[in-house]
């Protein structure tokens, strides 16, 4: 079987229609939308372009089943879940090449990301038999403290591009482990692999309305009329901070409970003892994993003056050997951005930064040609007034500051309204510990430059958000806490 007769194949078996109440169908007039291979530019699947009342008749279901589903006993609920993750791990090759063939990303990684977000199936089908309360008596003596948990309700979720497998079970899996059924709304540029995902779960016993799938390429035209009814309980999304910010005032209305992962601006310092091998490889996962397209990449290499130029120098002999093409050919190390918007977003940051002063050492350019594609870049010495520095950049382009003294790293690592991560390189282990504290953000890799994992709390402060995904605290963004007291008689 040719490589494209199998391309063909997997797409013919995903769905082209919005899911609502357990049933496929067409959008309202038969409206569709287009979904390309960035690599290629061309049309891969033509899928339902849901209107806004379409989106109503899913959270419509969605409300409809909530009670049975909240009744369902937790262990139905996790075996459900298992099984989820058994079926997906089974078909993790079909899964990687969908992704790849609508977001661009290397199989390889592709591949990672069934890996990362199947284990959030894993992870909440064990929690959803861990929710607990407490019972005592109260300090007067007069009384029982009985403490409960319940579901929060029927919750929307907007889920971005870069991930499609792993936003969507790091959201759909604690819901339905908390007895919450889901409208997912899953973005334009890459929904197959989440429709692909919805039909695992149908397969193995989803019940109808639990979770329901709305593509639409009028995102904001869709998701105001579901968040400003007073039906849904639960809002949470993925993507940039100023969507969030309105997304936030609209969920206001309602008193929603929200879950926000934003954007984010990560320092990566290295100090002057770091280990550089370690620093170098680290550097490539937190910069190159995704093409640089990942809210927790990091954008801001902060290089103690000593160790710049040879941390510079091995970057850039690393970058320069990445292979650059489509994610499915053997060894490619580096995919297309997601459109040709992003190239020029990406190029545009580049360009600021060299008319500043930076010098490009490898990189520095869009490549000709069919696709998106951008040059894997590195940037040395650039200035404190770049954007590149302020800016998120979602692109594969490292750039290179230097800095002199622990405080200013620590200075110039905080100087930025995001704070999703930050990477710190050093072998020092109470400056280690100093930075776990000093540094303003939600997570911190110490010596590492990958820190996700189904198993700990993922989430930023200050404009990267609010609430946490993973973890046992990824639950808790599903329950409600109810008290209630008994008079000891």
């Amino acid at each position: 079987m040719t490589t494209a007769t199998l391309e063909s194949e997997l797409l013919a078996k995903v769905e082209s229609g919005l899911f609502i109440g357990g049933e496929w169908v067409a959008a309202e007039g038969g409206k569709t939308l287009t979904v390309t291979d960035p690599a290629t530019g061309e049309v891969v699947k033509e899928i339902a372009d849901a209107s806004p009342a379409d989106g109503l008749r899913a959270l419509d279901a969605a409300v409809a089943a909530q009670d049975a589903w909240a009744a369902t006993p937790p262990r139905e609920r996790g075996e459900l879940l298992r099984r989820a993750f058994d079926t997906l791990m089974a078909r993790k090759e079909e899964f990687a090449l969908l992704m790849t063939l609508e977001m661009g990303k290397p199989l390889a990684e592709a591949r990672g990301e069934v890996n990362y977000g199947g284990e959030f199936l894993r992870w909440f089908s064990e929690e959803a038999v861990r929710i607990t309360g407490r019972y005592g008596l109260n300090p007067e003596g007069t009384g029982r403290i009985v403490v409960s948990q319940r579901p929060v309700g029927p919750s929307f979720f907007i889920t971005p591009w870069n991930f499609p497998l792993a936003m969507a079970t790091r959201k759909i899996a604690p819901a339905l482990a908390a007895g919450c059924t889901v409208v997912v709304k899953p973005a334009a540029l890459t929904p197959l692999t989440t429709i692909a995902f919805v039909q695992l779960l149908e397969e193995v016993g989803l019940p109808a309305g639990v979770v329901n799938v709305v593509t639409t390429s009028k995102s904001s035209a869709l998701s105001g009329p579901i968040i400003a009814d007073p039906r849904l309980r639960k809002l949470s999304f993925t993507g940039s901070t100023p969507v969030g910010r309105t997304l936030l005032q609209q969920a206001a209305q309602g008193i929603l409970r929200t879950s926000m992962e934003l954007g984010g601006n990560a320092p990566f310092v290295v100090f002057e003892d770091a280990d550089l091998d370690a620093a170098v490889d680290g550097a490539m996962l937190a910069k190159f994993r995704n093409i640089g397209q990942a809210c927790t990449a990091a954008n801001r290499f902060i290089v103690h003056e000593s160790v710049a130029g040879e941390f510079a120098r091995r970057v850039a002999e690393r970058v320069g050997a990445f292979k650059v093409g489509r994610g499915t050919e053997d060894g490619v190390g580096i995919g297309p951005l997601i459109d040709e918007k992003a190239v020029a977003s990406t190029d545009e940051l580049v360009q600021d930064a060299v008319g500043k002063g930076a010098k490009v050492l490898v990189g520095g350019a869009p490549i000709s040609g069919a696709g998106s594609f951008y040059a894997p870049t590195v940037l040395g010495d650039v200035s404190a007034d770049a954007r590149l520095l302020k800016e998120e950049i979602f692109g594969p382009v490292l750039g290179i500051t230097t800095f002199a003294t622990e405080d200013d790293a620590v200075r110039l690592a905080n100087d930025t309204e995001y704070g999703l991560v930050s990477y710190v390189f050093t072998q020092d282990l109470a400056r280690g510990h100093r930075m776990i504290d000093r540094l303003a953000t939600g997570m911190m890799g110490l010596n590492t430059g990958l820190v996700s994992n189904a198993a700990a709390p993922f989430g930023g402060i200050k404009q990267s958000g609010i609430g946490r995904e993973g973890g046992f605290e990824g639950i808790h963004e599903y329950l409600d806490t109810k008290y209630t007291l008994i008079p000891v008689s």
